[in-house]
């Protein structure tokens, strides 16, 4: 019997290249207004004002007395985005998988694009934007804010969020689609909540299923992992899908020699996004932990 056969053991190499778990569509770009391609290093948004009621006319021929209404319009910044991925080619024959003439490495560059694009809505939501003229900044007023109270995800805030967007006239009786952003937490929040779960249509649909996706409770909701988080305070978004806009640049992906990096393979990908908050009655954030 031989000892030193295992040192002439082989190892079998995988012939594929596969993506790690991550998110590689975009969740968030179908969920808000799209401006299309934007030309320019900015878009507005022109908002006008509710006019009120009519006024009684209690004067017979009586001089027309015209009202005021506002007018205002928001600047939404475009921003610029890149990453690129270098092989060179004296590696490719000593490979088995060639991630570039495979298409890995573009797909992982798509992935990242479409994360960075739900990002830029994400924040827009909830941030701050300036008017056009730079004079005014619009923040998410504390009335569009529910706060954590050292609780999770709870039924309460849920139909709190709801009743804001009927306040404001900005849920389905208005013709508006609502969205709401979740992550792992509020899942584990809300399907351990009786209250949510008691139903025979909610336990049917998120207990069996074993998720939140989909629409109940006014809202359709969308799994979101990147929420903002402070300390151990999560920040939800729910919005109406006309209270987004988002607008696309420059998009490209692309697979060239580098002649200046001797003849190296370079994938990339470039884009350029903007997005903006509409309007503040538009959107809720829902802060939990």
């Amino acid at each position: 019997m031989s000892t030193t056969i295992t040192t002439q053991f082989v190892t079998k190499w995988d012939t594929a290249l596969r993506l790690e778990a991550q998110q590689q569509d975009s969740r968030l770009m179908k969920t808000v207004f799209d401006r299309g391609t934007i030309e320019g290093a900015s878009f507005t948004i022109n908002n006008l004002a509710s006019a009120g009621t009519l006024d009684e006319n209690v004067v017979r021929h009586g001089d027309t007395i015209w009202s005021e209404i506002d007018h205002t319009a928001r600047n939404a910044v475009m921003r610029d985005f890149y990453k690129a991925f270098p092989m060179d080619r004296n590696d490719i024959p000593k490979m088995i998988v060639n991630p570039v003439t495979g298409g890995q490495y573009m797909a992982s560059l798509m992935a990242a694009r479409n994360r960075r694009a739900d990002d830029i809505i994400y924040q827009a939501a909830l941030g701050s934007l300036l008017s056009q003229d730079g004079t005014v900044t619009y923040n998410l007023p504390a009335a569009q804010k529910i706060a954590g109270g050292g609780t999770g995800l709870t039924k309460a805030k849920i139909i709190q969020a709801k009743s804001i967007f009927r306040a404001n006239e900005a849920d389905e009786e208005a013709g508006e689609e609502l969205f709401f952003l979740y992550n792992d937490i509020a899942l584990q929040q809300v399907l351990a909540d009786t209250q949510l779960t008691s139903a025979d249509f909610l336990a049917g649909q998120m207990l069996q299923a074993g998720t939140l996706k989909g629409q109940w409770m006014g809202f359709t909701w969308i799994p979101y992992q990147a929420l903002n988080k402070n300390g151990a305070v999560f920040s939800a978004a729910a919005y109406a899908k006309s209270g987004i806009h988002f607008g696309r640049g420059y998009e490209e992906g692309n697979v060239i020699r580098r002649g200046d990096k001797k003849d190296a393979w370079q994938v990339s990908m470039a884009a350029s996004y903007g997005a903006g908050r509409q309007d503040d009655k538009k959107v809720v954030q829902i802060d939990f932990q």
